[in-house]
């Protein structure tokens, strides 16, 4: 085969079957691909889950991950965050004429290993090939249907919950800003990005959690605001608890960016009883020494989230607005 995805390589003939069949197959082959119909008979789930999602990040191939991983890693905890183990996914690409085959065989590599750790299969797809220019390199698009084995749902946050962060804040989009600009730290940023449902089906099988949400786009601050409006209830956060790497607090100072609304993409926000709270928090940090209880749900202020600084002063964090950093999944 050439060395470079070419037009014909999605015109559903021989190129485009050689590059099925011995390229995307080599990496990703089970029995429902094998079958290669027009559609993929699934077994049937009790509780079904189902999400979609679509991956453009800017550069493809960044510290801790690539689009590969990310797309798998994305579509699973969304899936995980409503209490569904991941069990099938379809894939897509929209591939740019002219690249690498080296580089679309490693991203197929990093899918099929975030595959093996939600143990969840590709049993459809699709692969179009547009002409130079036609899109930045390659898209990813996938949707996901799991198993729902506890219902997890905003709906279910009450006065009185505790709020807990498996993690620490906004390393996804600093890398990506980090990589994107060709800035040099003394200390080198890994994104946070990986598949949560391995930690989410450890706490699911200890207790009962009320809600989870992964912190990806507009960050910790998106899902407390989403959560506080959809609730009628106020999240109020303690600003000390929550954990900023410093070469991550580096760039988000210099650049005046706020770490709350900066990108996750391996890292969420938990709601759980008050009873829940400590044994939440020893199962989450067998997993992330920087997860911390963060706050609480109140009555306080209706449909907002107070900040309180690490000098006792207290804030409104609201939803994040503007283009704070596109493309960073």
């Amino acid at each position: 085969m050439k060395k470079c995805i070419s037009l014909a390589m999605g015109n559903g003939g021989v190129e485009n079957s050689e590059l099925i069949q011995k390229v995307i197959y080599r990496h990703l082959a089970n029995d429902f691909l094998a079958k290669a119909e027009d559609a993929t008979a699934i077994d049937r789930l009790d509780n079904p889950c189902f999400t979609t999602d679509s991956f453009t990040v800017t550069p493809l191939f960044f510290n801790g991950g690539d689009i590969g991983k990310l797309a798998v890693a994305g579509v699973c905890n969304d899936l995980a965050m409503m209490g569904a183990r991941p069990k099938f996914l379809s894939l897509s690409f929209i591939i740019e004429e002219g690249f690498g085959l080296r580089e679309f065989e490693k991203i197929l590599r990093s899918i099929k290993k975030e595959l093996a750790i939600n143990e969840a299969a590709v049993v459809t797809g699709d692969t179009k090939v547009v002409p130079r220019g036609g899109c930045d390199a390659i898209y990813i698009n996938m949707s996901g249907i799991g198993e729902r084995v506890a219902r997890l749902s905003q709906t279910n946050i009450a006065e009185g919950d505790v709020l807990l962060i498996s993690g620490d804040m906004a390393r996804h989009g600093a890398t990506i800003f980090a990589a994107r600009e060709g800035i040099e730290l003394q200390n080198e940023i890994d994104s946070d990005c990986k598949s949560l449902w391995p930690i989410v089906q450890e706490i699911l099988a200890n207790l009962a959690p009320k809600a989870m949400r992964d912190a990806t786009r507009g960050g910790v601050a998106a899902v407390l605001n989403e959560w506080a409006m959809a609730t009628g209830l106020c999240m109020e956060i303690e600003e000390h608890s929550c954990s900023v790497e410093e070469s991550v607090r580096g760039i988000c100072e210099i650049l005046g960016f706020e770490p709350f609304m900066l990108a996750n993409e391996g890292t969420f926000v938990m709601a759980v009883d008050p009873n829940d709270a400590q044994k939440a928090l020893e199962i989450l940090r067998k997993h992330n020494d920087k997860a911390a209880i963060i706050g609480r749900v109140s009555r306080a202020y209706p449909g907002r989230v107070v900040l309180e600084s690490e000098w006792g002063t207290r804030r409104f964090l609201d939803m994040p607005s503007g283009e704070i950093l596109p493309r960073i999944c």
